[in-house]
């Protein structure tokens, strides 16, 4: 059986203190989304679809938009239980690694910026035996657009604070691929902007990152302040009511053969 002791210490401890923040700071995704998960993850009415590494339940939303039935698998207690307000949404305790649910009960399964925590073959196995003959797997990631300097200066910022923590841009997530029970996996980008005040999407965001929010207070602390300093020097951010923060929304899938 697996448990919380299969979730990294950042993802444990970050998301288990920040939960709210993560609500409040992370980006939706693009309505244009919508279309891919009816068309390449073929969800609509009489389907069901496990989110798995749900969170907040925020890409959960989307999916439930769809009339698929919607699971939402999460291991860590505060973020569960913020999904499991979402009308239609079941919320259940489970990890990637052994998912809470039938032998080839799913119809798809969707990775919604979690994908890279636990991105091994033993999972793929698993999520090919929770998935029916021809099921889906879908891996969403929202993609800093760095070309921008203000977003490129708040990555210099934090990146010297991530330790070991998996990160979708170093890439190991793709080790797993190719695998045997999957075909391959077929890429989609969508331009996407988080619009909203500084605090929302500079600061209650980057407050949410796993590796930020499982340091200690003081070191939190100093992290917030050089965010809220970059906030009110750079010339593209000072005295704005509202910022649009670039992002490039990848979306990966593939059938299970």
């Amino acid at each position: 059986m697996s448990t919380t002791t299969d979730v990294h210490s950042a993802a444990r401890e970050g998301f288990a203190r920040e939960a709210g923040t993560y609500s409040r700071g992370r980006p939706d995704y693009p309505p244009e989304l919508q279309a891919w998960l009816e068309e390449t993850l073929a969800l609509g009415p009489g389907r069901r679809v496990a989110d798995v590494g749900a969170g907040t339940g925020k890409f959960c939303k989307l999916l439930s938009a769809t009339g698929a039935q919607v699971l939402a698998i999460e291991p860590v207690d505060e973020m569960r239980a913020e999904a499991a307000k979402l009308p239609g949404v079941v919320a259940l305790a489970g990890t990637a690694q052994a998912l809470p649910v039938a032998d080839a009960s799913l119809d798809a399964i969707v990775c919604a910026q979690a994908f890279h925590w636990f991105a091994t073959t033993d999972v793929l196995d698993e999520f090919a035996r929770a998935l029916k003959p021809g099921g889906r797997l879908g891996l969403v990631w929202n993609v800093r657009d760095e070309s921008v300097d203000w977003v490129r200066a708040i990555t210099e910022l934090i990146t010297p604070y991530e330790g070991d923590a998996p990160r979708f841009y170093k890439g190991d997530w793709k080790k797993p691929f190719p695998h045997p029970r999957f075909g391959p996996l077929r890429e989609t980008a969508f331009a996407y902007e988080h619009v909203g005040s500084a605090q929302q999407v500079v600061i209650d965001r980057f407050m949410s990152v796993s590796f930020l929010a499982a340091l200690p207070p003081a070191g939190k602390a100093h992290v917030q302040a050089e965010l809220e300093q970059l906030v009110a020097t750079h010339p593209a951010l000072q005295g704005r009511a509202e910022l649009r923060f670039p992002y490039r929304t990848l979306a990966f899938a593939a059938v299970k053969n």
